[in-house]
């Protein structure tokens, strides 16, 4: 089947390099030249673990191609792809100027029937507002071509997006009841049937309820953390130990385990903005969400309890303090800094005086970026952020080593080699990667999230 992916992202890309895979020939568009420059020229924009394989895998079989050539584009494929970035508003909403002009600009080029797919996240009402403008390009060439939209929202996690869509655990469709919404269903069925041959794992159900799943799922998952992480202050309050009850009530099949570990706060391109949008869709809609509201507000608060705990030890002035950080990317897998806790900590370390020495095992790159971008009205700070190649390197000459993002790597370090270097002999752990008893016995202090440490 011929597709087109309109927007080379982190999105656009997985979804057109898996849709290859099997079998079929996809061309992705993106407008942006630099990104299709390095596509073409063997790289990709991103990091994602298997991602760069499968592209040149491929690319090489001609099975996949990128072009900025929107007429192209739209008229390779008969399923056309929106997989364009959504960023938050002003107001916390969804941003939708990309999302409408590539349906503009679908229905300026489009020369015959096309099922135009919603891939991006987008509030309920989009495919709507995506029917009107290239309704509106339609009419304004005179022409009356048909067409459908269909919601079909993703649900991978960076880290591990190809295996999600690989071995998707459920694939939302959300279609008109018409006759063109019928022939779409079936054509997206041909789409993802190599992607359920064990069992049916394709959801059918109306537009509106197809944008909003992709919402509640998100939400969902953010409340559970941001529960677990106020649920592991009081904990730490209390002198009980959050890990234990993790387990305790991660045993009641009707909550599980996922998503129940505490720690610095979420971020990354999906769970902030996703909670803000549909706490704002709901503020529209005359039905606000206090749970939403106090999810957002819990987060922001938790990106800040690291930094809480660095002044508790060493007071609010950290001058003449250096700070080793292990981990700046939102979660280990990616090199996405997109509303990574590492930006608050990063920030407030700085402002108070102290040193860093940082390391990252793919982010250091893009983590320059980021911060130099987070610190424009503070440029003189940046002298005081060193990245270290080593994670090793970033303990020498530091009075304490402060973990913020769960690589493996970090999992079992060499104790012994960290207690040589801090000066203070101090670990303070924002992911509880480590069993307090054996940080102990090495003869270093530990200070975890909502856990008994030895400080």
């Amino acid at each position: 089947m011929k597709i087109t992916i309109v927007g080379s992202g982190y999105v656009g890309l997985v979804t057109g390099a898996c849709l290859a895979e099997v079998g079929n020939q996809v061309l992705c568009l993106d407008v942006d030249q630099s990104k299709i420059d390095i596509l073409n020229g063997g790289g990709i924009p991103i990091h994602e673990p298997g991602l760069l394989e499968m592209v040149r895998r491929n690319r090489a079989a001609g099975r996949i191609a990128f072009t900025t050539d929107t007429a192209q584009a739209v008229a390779w494929g008969e399923v056309q792809f929106i997989a364009v970035g959504t960023p938050p508003d002003e107001d916390g909403s969804a941003d939708l100027k990309y999302v409408t002009a590539a349906a503009r600009n679908i229905g300026r080029h489009m020369d015959g029937f096309k099922i135009v797919v919603d891939k991006s996240t987008v509030p309920v009402g989009t495919a709507d507002k995506v029917r009107a403008a290239i309704s509106e390009e339609l009419a304004r060439r005179g022409s009356k071509i048909d067409f459908t939209v269909v919601s079909n929202p993703e649900f991978l996690k960076e880290g591990v997006a190809i295996e999600d869509f690989m071995r998707p655990d459920r694939i939302v469709i959300g279609a008109t009841d018409d006759s063109h919404g019928q022939r779409a269903c079936q054509v997206m069925r041909t789409l993802y049937a190599p992607f359920q041959r064990n069992h049916e794992r394709m959801l059918f159900m109306d537009v509106r309820s197809a944008e909003l799943t992709k919402y509640a799922a998100n939400a969902m998952l953010a409340t559970r953390i941001s529960f677990m992480n106020e649920l592991a202050n009081l904990a730490e309050r209390l002198g009980a130990d959050i890990e234990l009850v993790r387990r305790g009530i991660g045993s009641d099949p009707r909550i599980g385990y996922d998503f129940l570990y505490p720690g610095a706060g979420y971020g990354g391109s999906c769970f902030p903005k996703d909670v803000q949008a549909l706490a704002r869709t709901s503020e529209t809609a005359g039905v606000p969400s206090r749970i939403l509201e106090a999810v957002e507000a819990a987060n922001e608060e938790q990106k800040r309890v690291l930094a809480r705990k660095v002044t508790g030890f060493y007071g609010a002035d950290l001058s003449g303090r250096t700070f080793a950080l292990w981990g700046l990317s939102f979660k280990p897998n990616t090199d996405d800094m997109r509303e990574a806790p590492s930006r608050v900590l990063i920030r407030s370390l700085l402002m108070a005086g102290a040193s860093i020495q940082a390391h990252d095992p793919v982010a250091m790159d893009e983590a320059r970026r980021v911060i130099g971008l987070d610190l424009q009205d503070r440029p003189e700070l940046i002298a005081q952020l060193r990245y270290c190649e080593q994670a090793e390197d970033a303990l020498q000459g530091a009075d304490a080593l402060i973990i913020i993002t769960e690589w493996k790597t970090f999992r079992s370090p060499d104790f012994v080699l960290v207690k040589e270097r801090l000066k203070d002999g101090l670990i303070i752990d924002g992911r509880n990667l480590y069993d307090p008893t054996v940080v102990a016995g090495a003869g270093l202090r530990y200070a975890p999230i909502g856990r008994p440490g030895n400080p």
